[in-house]
């Protein structure tokens, strides 16, 4: 989604077309968001994705490397214009391919009738830093950290499969409660190259230190007997004047919504608030060429963006689309290093913007290494990923 989002934001500020790679999953997980027409590259399209790379002598940094242009530094020359150019735009990327995001560069490639871009990265940060497309920006988004927020509402409609697994699990569980808290748990502890799921201790009282913290969940009692006397004066008072609290967890793993859940069993909430505990699935290990697991995770997505307070996992692009969607700004997990719990266990975000992990720092006018995070005041360096840019709203400032 956050890929997708960029590309289309691109296209926009230079006034192309915009076909998403046919690959097999877009069909399950998304409508077709333009009526009357498709979003998908023709089945016929003589050029395929999977041929390019970043070493491609079509790839424009690999061009700019091996100097294609014979050296000239506007690159202006009508007859050193391909009919296509490669944009090799993903974490794997070079300084050649990052020079995409300099103003003489994208005054060439605006010459160019075809670009085909691989990218896995919210690069909408430094379209932002670009001065052509500053004015534009600015009209298209006045409240310049909503771009996710509005893009994403009007490109992604999740196909029929998706959307009732979305509707029957928040009718059945979260639509009743008075308050619906959402926790996405990505886990980043490592043994080897392999990722581990846990269960890690820390990384519970880490969750249970955010959210009460930050009194998104309630306090617990540590009184002998409170959740007796706490059962008792729910059943003498009677249901309809309980007020409860819905959690809705997503994570690979179970043990950490059912600890929370159990947490609040046997230490019931100080001011006797019902906190009920839901996770839609729990598939122990990613698997993301597999149609049904990424409809899950598609519908999780949703659920979290219903929530009325949003605790998300740092790095994790899957929170970033959550509480894009949602329009709000979550309290963001630290990442904890030596399994010990940060302090603070996390931080409010300063947007609802997703994070630019791969930023270029590459000064474009300057020639030269730079921080990025200080050249406008709505573009900064992100809470969670220290060298990723993020767009935040002046006002916040």
């Amino acid at each position: 989604m956050l890929e997708i989002t960029s590309a289309f934001l691109y296209a926009l500020l230079t006034n192309r077309i915009l076909l998403v790679d046919r690959y097999k999953e877009i069909a399950d997980l998304f409508c077709e968001p333009f009526p009357g027409t498709s979003w998908l590259v023709p089945s016929d399209f003589p050029l395929n994705n999977d041929e390019f790379s970043q070493t491609s002598p079509e790839s424009y940094g690999n061009m700019l490397q091996n100097k294609v242009f014979g050296g000239n530094t506007d690159r202006s020359l009508a007859g050193n214009r391909p009919p296509y150019v490669y944009l090799h735009l993903d974490g794997t990327y070079g300084f050649h391919d990052k020079l995409f995001f300099c103003e003489d560069d994208q005054q060439f490639l605006q010459e160019v009738s075809w670009l085909i871009m691989r990218t896995d990265m919210y690069f909408v940060p430094s379209l932002f830093l670009i001065p052509a497309f500053q004015d534009e920006l600015s009209r298209l988004f006045p409240e310049k950290d909503t771009v996710f927020h509005h893009l994403a509402r009007y490109l992604f409609h999740p196909t029929n499969n998706v959307w009732y697994s979305v509707t029957k699990y928040f009718r059945s569980y979260l639509a009743k409660a008075e308050k619906r808290v959402g926790i996405q748990i990505r886990i980043y502890e490592t043994k080897g190259i392999l990722q581990r799921n846990g269960p890690f201790p820390h990384i519970l009282n880490q969750i249970l230190s955010c959210a009460q913290n930050e009194k998104l969940l309630p306090e617990v009692s540590m009184a002998e007997g409170a959740a007796a006397e706490t059962q008792n004066n729910r059943t003498a008072a009677g249901t309809q004047n309980n007020r409860t609290i819905a959690v809705l967890t997503t994570s690979l793993s179970s043990w950490y919504s059912d600890q929370i859940q159990k947490k609040y069993d046997e230490q019931p909430a100080v001011d006797g608030i019902t906190v009920k505990v839901f996770q839609p699935s729990h598939e122990e290990y990613q698997r993301s060429r597999n149609k049904k697991h990424n409809m899950k995770a598609l519908a999780e997505i949703y659920l979290l963006s219903m929530s009325d307070e949003l605790i998300t996992s740092g790095f994790s692009t899957f929170g970033y689309a959550a509480q894009g969607l949602a329009g709000l700004k979550p309290w963001i997990m630290f990442k904890s290093e030596n399994h010990v719990m940060p302090d603070p266990p996390c931080g409010r975000a300063m947007s609802i913007e997703p994070c630019f992990h791969q930023a270029p720092f590459y000064d474009c006018k300057a020639k030269k290494d730079a921080d990025l995070g200080k050249v406008v005041p709505y573009v900064r360096h992100c809470e969670d990923v220290s060298w990723g840019l993020k767009i935040v709203n002046q006002t916040h400032l």
